[in-house]
């Protein structure tokens, strides 16, 4: 996945206008101006697309970080040069206090399944001998399950509806669906 489409789902998932986003930036210590995050959102083949680079997404994520849980004493973090969907996994988990149960249910509610110990290698520091990479799918089943909690949408796809069983009242992730 591209920086720009990680930034696109999450505005999209949170409902994010440009004040907002231009806010949470600053949470960052990044100013930004209105037509830089208009040509990151653009599609890849307009000609004003700009590409994302991974240390301005990391400094959303950690102004989104600030927003949902309250700005750090002291310094703040400095944004990562390179980022990883690993990075960006772990970001958005501390970002909304998610426990890994929250996690699995996210990418379960997204169409996909995935154990604890498989996310757990997703967790890990690179060079762990247990450390797996997180593939874009991963981060996008991840992304689509927050979309279907937090805008109440579900999963599209009829093939990914009939490999996944609905979670019941009584399964662990029935407080996410609504």
């Amino acid at each position: 996945m591209t920086n720009n489409d990680v930034l696109r789902r999450i505005r999209y998932i949170f409902d994010f206008n440009d004040a907002k986003m231009i806010a949470i930036f600053a949470l960052a210590d990044l100013q930004v101006k209105r037509g830089d995050i208009i040509a990151w959102l653009l599609k890849d083949d307009d000609p004003a697309y700009e590409d994302c680079n991974g240390r301005t997404l990391a400094t959303f994520l950690n102004g989104l970080i600030s927003e949902k849980r309250g700005k750090r004493p002291g310094p703040q973090p400095e944004p990562e040069h390179h980022l990883t969907n690993n990075i960006v996994l772990m970001k958005l988990k501390i970002a909304l206090n998610l426990q890994s149960e929250d996690i699995i249910a996210m990418v379960t509610l997204g169409g996909f399944r995935l154990s604890a110990p498989e996310l757990s290698s997703f967790m890990r520091r690179p060079g762990h001998r247990n450390y797996r990479e997180c593939k874009d799918q991963v981060l996008r089943y991840f992304l689509k399950g927050l979309q279907v909690k937090y805008r109440g949408e579900q999963v599209e796809s009829a093939e990914t509806a009939e490999s996944t069983k609905t979670p019941t009242a009584n399964s662990p992730y029935a407080k996410w669906i609504k």
